[in-house]
């Protein structure tokens, strides 16, 4: 085989492309061959998949898992509503996100579909308080000013424990910030609380701050994968993702047995201490793992829109089921090699 590195086109999405096999072969030593050319109608198929930083791509590369007999460009997105208007523009084939951007797409007529879900974790998607903080409860966050990620899973589980708590999103005051933004207001003591996920809450804890409480038992923990229909019309793209989600599934198996290799790579490639990922990696409430849709996650995703159109941020409700397609259920549900 021949290693096929290029880089993809800019886009009117605002994002930065890249083919994720330069970075990783920094983090590795090696340049393994991310794209891959075999003999054959299969090596004319070019898979453009949508990743995020260190993420999937990286996962692949790491685990020995990125040659295949399909070609793939892959492209760094900084979020999924990016990665939904790009499939929907058909300049990508296939790319993740939360449960959320999926639903604001179907809401404005986007062409996509829904053909895996990935599981991963929820217990660093958290509401902190300040040091010394006197709120010991959900039920303390009223009239309170709390920070949060709009339209994002932040939104999602503040509004789902303040409604178990008997609160509305109205009976706190809501203060809409960026990640970056909500750090600084945090520690300059503008928050009372803080509704955020990811490293900024290890980061944050070292500073004194505390977890009031975890989005587990809020959040799914489902994130999906996405595909263009026109992507799922063509025989050999639709095989192209095939072979992807199973060598994906092998490097996530890869993954979860080998957290300290993995914390090394993660961690030099998005330039955070290997104690701290790995902390993150350990404590996490399950590994990253790719799976075959079921009733309860469509029902999940209905929720999580619905929960938006109530909070008046989805401008109508959506009926998400037929977004959903289970073509690839069998490669997903295989036992792995």
């Amino acid at each position: 085989m021949t290693t096929d590195i290029a880089r993809l086109p800019s886009t009117p999405f605002g994002r930065r492309t890249l083919l994720r096999g330069a970075c990783g072969a920094l983090a590795l030593g090696t340049l393994p061959g991310l794209a891959q050319a075999a003999s054959g109608p299969a090596s004319e198929t070019v898979l453009r998949v949508a990743d995020y930083k260190a993420l999937d791509g990286l996962a692949l590369e790491a685990s020995g898992n990125a040659g295949s007999g399909f070609r793939s460009q892959f492209a760094e997105f900084a979020s999924g509503n990016l990665i939904v208007e790009a499939i929907n523009a058909g300049s990508i084939d296939v790319g993740s996100s939360s449960e959320i951007p999926p639903a604001f797409g179907i809401a404005a007529g986007a062409r996509l579909s829904i053909v895996a879900v990935v599981k991963d974790d929820v217990n660093w998607q958290v509401v902190l308080v300040p040091p010394g903080s006197p709120i010991q409860s959900v039920a303390d966050l009223k009239g309170k000013r709390v920070g949060y990620v709009r339209a994002t899973t932040t939104q999602y589980y503040l509004a789902k424990m303040l409604g178990q708590s008997g609160l509305r999103f109205t009976d706190i005051q809501p203060i809409s910030l960026t990640p970056s933004e909500g750090q600084a207001a945090f520690e300059q003591g503008a928050l009372d609380a803080w509704a955020i996920y990811g490293y900024s809450v290890p980061f944050a804890i070292k500073k004194g701050a505390r977890v009031l409480v975890t989005s587990n038992g809020y959040l799914s923990g489902n994130y999906l994968y996405l595909a263009s229909p026109d992507a799922l019309a063509d025989p050999n793209k639709s095989a192209a993702i095939s072979d992807y989600f199973l060598r994906l599934r092998r490097a996530f198996a890869w993954r979860a047995a080998n957290l300290e290799r993995w914390a090394q790579v993660h961690s030099a490639a998005i330039g955070v201490p290997v104690e701290t990922d790995l902390e993150i990696l350990r404590k996490n409430s399950r590994q990253r793992d790719l799976a075959p849709i079921t009733d309860a996650d469509i029902a999940s995703a209905q929720n999580v829109a619905d929960t938006f159109h109530q909070l008046g941020v989805l401008p109508k409700r959506i009926d998400i089921a037929p977004a959903f397609d289970r073509r690839f259920t069998d490669i997903l549900s295989r036992p792995l090699s």
